[in-house]
């Protein structure tokens, strides 16, 4: 079962695929980052403020590249706001202006009133650069890993203990 830590070779190469998984997995989510034009591609929706549209736990991906159209009333976007690390996602329900300077205003489907409380102290509407990405597709609850693994922190323990143990005993 040790046989693997016995050999240093062996050992090296299954630490070697170790990093090359993770450098992947690195480098296909910049890949979609640079082609969403976004910094995150794929957000996992956390509340049911977007229901019946967006269950808690499902996997939204991301478009930010608005070549032929702008951002419109009624779709939805994923945004930041400032002071804050998770991103919201509702829905623009007014739009003020035309351009990257529009005003936009948001509410989540299931809330009774729109999102200026959420928004920094000080700002009434999100703009363009708010935006960290357009919804355009999602899949049912794939997410909801993320979600227990934030609501059970030791989960993730458990999670890397046991990759870390496939890892060591993985025969070539």
């Amino acid at each position: 079962m040790l046989s693997a830590l016995a050999n240093p070779r062996q050992a090296a190469v299954q630490l070697m695929n170790f990093g090359l998984i993770l450098s992947t997995a690195f480098m296909m989510w910049k890949g979609l980052s640079v082609i969403s034009d976004s910094p995150s591609p794929i957000v996992v929706v956390l509340s049911g403020s977007m229901e019946p549209a967006f269950q808690r736990g499902d996997l939204l991906f991301l478009w930010n590249r608005n070549f032929v159209a702008e951002t419109s009333v009624g779709e939805v976007v994923v945004y930041n706001v400032k002071g804050k690390d998770i991103p919201i996602v509702h829905r623009i329900v007014r739009k003020f202006g035309k351009g990257p300077e529009a005003k936009l205003l948001t509410k989540g489907d299931n809330n009774v009133s729109d999102d200026t409380e959420l928004y920094a102290s000080g700002q009434d509407y999100l703009v363009r650069k708010d935006i960290i990405g357009s919804v355009f597709a999602y899949i049912p609850f794939v997410g909801y890993v993320t979600i227990l693994l934030s609501e059970h922190p030791w989960l993730k323990t458990v999670m890397l203990g046991l990759m870390g143990l496939v890892v060591v005993l993985q025969r070539e």
